[in-house]
C-alpha cells in the first residue's frame, strides 16, 4: 500500500448517508451468526483514505481532519501474547477515524505521537469505540497517554434493552445492517512489525470507523452541529 495522503475530498456516498441517516429504531433482535453472514458489507472505507503515518508531514493533515469532525473512533492493537503468564507490552498500533479516513499510527514511531497525544488526552475531542477500558491503562503505562473524553459505544446499547456485551461486529449488524469482516489471521497477526500489511490497516481501520459509524447510527450525537476543536 503506498503510503500517500488521502485526497481532500469526501468518500463517496457513504459518509454523507451515514450523517443524514436518522437513527436506528430500537430494540431490535441480536442477529445470529448466520444472520450477519447474509448482510451486505461493511461500507468500508477505501485503502486511499487509510494513512499510516509515518512521516511529520502528516501530522498537521491528521489534526486538521480530526478538528474538523470534531469526534473520532477509536481502537488499538497489540501483538497477541499465546504463552501463560506473558505480559503484553503493546499498544503496538493505535488507530483513530472520523467518517471521512483512518489514521494508523505504530507506537514505535514516537516522533509521529506527539499529535496523537493531544487528541487522545483533549476534552474537546470526543473519542468513540468499544472495550475502551482495557486501553487505557497500557496507553498510560506504555506511551504517558491519558484517554480522556470518550465513550464505550458498547455501554450505549444497555438502555435500548441489550443486557449481554455487544461486540463491533454485532454493533454493525445491529445499528447499520451490514457485516463487518474480522478476519481472525488479521486479529492474531503481529502488530509489532515495523511494515504491516495492507489487511492490517484494512483492519485497524475498519474498527475504529466502524465504532464512529455505529455510534452515529444510534443517534448519540443527537444530530446537533459538531463542534469546532483546535489541535496546535
Amino acid at each position: 500500500m503506498k503510503n500517500k495522503l488521502p485526497e481532500a475530498a469526501p468518500a463517496a456516498g457513504s459518509p454523507a448517508e451515514r450523517r443524514n441517516k436518522p437513527p436506528v429504531q430500537m430494540p431490535a433482535p441480536r442477529p445470529s451468526k448466520e444472520e450477519i453472514a447474509l448482510l451486505p458489507p461493511y461500507q468500508a472505507l477505501p485503502p486511499s483514505r487509510i494513512l499510516l503515518v509515518t512521516e511529520a508531514s502528516h501530522l498537521a493533515f491528521v489534526a486538521a481532519e480530526v478538528a474538523r469532525a470534531g469526534m473520532v473512533g477509536f481502537d488499538t492493537e497489540s501483538k497477541p501474547i499465546f504463552g501463560a503468564g506473558l505480559k503484553s507490552d503493546g499498544p503496538h498500533v493505535i488507530q483513530i477515524a472520523t467518517l471521512d479516513h483512518a489514521f494508523i499510527f505504530q507506537t514505535f514511531r514516537r516522533d509521529t505521537l506527539a499529535v496523537l497525544q493531544e487528541i487522545l488526552e483533549s476534552p474537546h475531542i470526543l473519542k468513540v469505540g468499544f472495550g475502551l477500558n482495557s486501553d487505557r491503562g497500557p496507553l498510560q503505562e506504555k506511551l504517558g497517554i491519558g484517554l480522556q473524553s470518550c465513550i464505550d459505544v458498547a455501554r450505549a446499547f444497555r438502555p435500548l434493552g441489550y443486557r449481554e456485551a455487544v461486540g463491533v461486529k454485532t454493533a454493525v449488524a445491529i445499528a447499520l445492517g451490514q457485516r463487518l469482516q474480522k478476519s481472525r489471521k488479521a486479529t492474531t497477526s503481529n502488530w509489532a512489525l515495523p511494515q504491516l500489511a495492507p489487511r492490517q490497516l484494512q483492519y485497524a481501520a475498519d474498527d475504529a470507523h466502524a465504532a464512529l459509524a455505529v455510534f452515529m447510527a444510534l443517534g448519540c450525537p443527537q444530530n446537533q452541529p459538531v463542534r469546532e476543536a483546535k489541535i496546535e
